[in-house]
């Protein structure tokens, strides 16, 4: 983490509204510098590319302990400045990027990272999977941690070293992170971060001495990145917005008590800021009221409030800008004929923070802009379906394919279903990316997939020797 003499950012706490403290806004010359040790770190001879992979293992176990030791403090910092509630904010920014890391440690010392096998026309065909070299890693603020994490983790057991540029919006934790990059003694070079604008972001993606670009964010900028990636023939991963459909089959159990928590990761996680979320929900018109009133009590029946409180299911969206867009939604929802049946407002009571009500639309139909655009808060569209086939008809109907759920008590009858879902992800009855299993998107939603082997195999490129 390099100091900068520039401009300073200023996160502030999405609850209250009052700064957190400045850092240092990072400027092209501080790109340079990350991007040159990181160069340096991988062209060593004798460096983190060159080490065995059970060796970067033990390195990646270490930070993962070391990341465990801060747990309270990155669940502090997120939570402030993105409005992620605590009780997600431990599960999902300090559990999950150590799980990760360990999963990834432990493909590091499985994996095969050499084989040979017999030519067709005689003699041996050696395949090596080598590391793609020095990777520009741009996360966003909604889960700041994990998804810095879904980028370290299979770029150093591949044995790539990396330029990080956190959101400027959640820039405290990247200092926790970079003291346990020092505690595990994670060799010089090989993680550097960059805390830093868009502009800079923009300067890293065309580098000339960076090799890969890994993105998390909109799909607006998604486009722009691949625009450079592709004038560079620079590989890109690219994980960008959803607008994913949770399908309701007309055997879904709707009673709160057994599916609600379910329910709520599926369609409001972390206050609707998840890119995976199933806010297009799919309802059979046979039982279409028994579905509204069950969104409409879920969502009417969430604790709102300060994201530093245990009890807190919704917090406040990140920024007043993001609020901003999510009311402007809210509104157009209203314009469209569409029917509010809980939300809409600003919660009474909280006069400070960014917070908006959960808010549910029913008889919304598909064509509407809040059916189709992404709002990333915690509005729910509604839209009833006549059968399996209309439903999977709608739920395909969208130019994008991140994530998607089959609600139903017979999960053979919903493993059909998502089968015929054009989407990267979906599940029956839940919906959670699993370190050991590939997500990424569809259309755009994406290029690419992070966590799992696929993961791994995004950060190495393939040689092969003839002999």
């Amino acid at each position: 983490m390099r100091p900068s003499t520039g401009a300073s950012i200023t996160p502030v706490d999405a609850s209250t509204e009052q700064p957190l403290g400045q850092v240092p806004e990072g400027t092209e010359a501080d790109i340079d510098a990350a991007v040159a040790a990181a160069r340096a770190a991988f062209d060593d001879p004798t460096g983190w590319a060159s080490w065995e992979p059970a060796r970067r293992a033990e390195v990646m176990d270490r930070l993962a302990d070391a990341i465990d030791k801060r747990a309270d403090g990155f669940v502090e910092r997120v939570s402030a400045q993105n409005g992620m509630p605590v009780a997600v904010a431990r599960q999902l920014e300090v559990g999950y990027p150590s799980a990760v890391l360990r999963y990834y440690a432990g493909l590091a010392r499985e994996a095969a990272f050499e084989e040979t096998t017999a030519g067709l026309f005689g003699g041996s065909i050696e395949v090596r999977r080598l590391p793609v070299g020095v990777v520009a890693a741009i996360v966003p603020w909604n889960f700041p941690q994990a998804l810095t994490m879904f980028k370290i983790a299979p770029a150093m057991a591949a044995g790539c070293t990396l330029v990080i540029k956190p959101s400027p919006e959640t820039v405290l934790d990247a200092y926790l992170l970079a003291e346990a990059v020092e505690e595990a003694e994670v060799p010089a070079g090989v993680i550097n971060m960059v805390q830093a604008g868009r502009e800079a972001g923009a300067y890293l993606v065309s580098h000339p001495a960076v090799d890969k670009v890994a993105f998390t964010g909109s799909t607006a900028a998604g486009r722009a990145i691949a625009e450079v990636c592709g004038r560079l023939l620079r590989p890109v991963t690219l994980e960008l917005g959803g607008k994913s459909a949770a399908i309701v089959l007309d055997d879904a159990d709707l009673d709160l008590t057994k599916i609600g928590e379910g329910l709520f990761g599926a369609t409001l996680l972390n206050n609707g800021q998840t890119c995976f979320l199933g806010t297009r929900v799919l309802a059979p018109r046979s039982r279409y009221a028994k579905v509204v009133d069950a969104f409409t009590a879920l969502a009417g029946s969430l604790n709102i409030g300060d994201a530093s409180d245990p009890a807190t299911q919704i917090g406040p969206m990140a920024t007043a800008r993001q609020r901003e867009r999510v009311e402007t939604y809210i509104a157009k929802g209203r314009g469209d004929g569409a029917r509010l049946t809980t939300g809409g407002g600003r919660p009474a009571g909280l006069d400070r923070g960014w917070f908006v009500q959960p808010t549910v639309f029913a008889d919304v139909d598909n064509s509407s802009v809040i059916a189709q655009e992404e709002i990333f808060g915690p509005v729910l569209s509604l839209i009833p379906h006549d059968d399996v086939d209309a439903a999977v008809r709608i739920a395909n109907d969208s130019d994008f394919g991140l994530g998607g759920t089959v609600w139903t008590s017979d999960p053979e009858r919903g493993a059909a279903v998502v089968h015929r879902v054009r989407t990267g992800t979906i599940g029956v009855n839940r919906s959670i990316p699993d370190p050991a299993a590939p997500f990424g998107g569809v259309k755009a939603s994406g290029l690419g997939r992070e966590l799992g082997p696929e993961g791994l195999s995004a950060y190495q490129q393939t040689q092969t020797v003839y002999a």
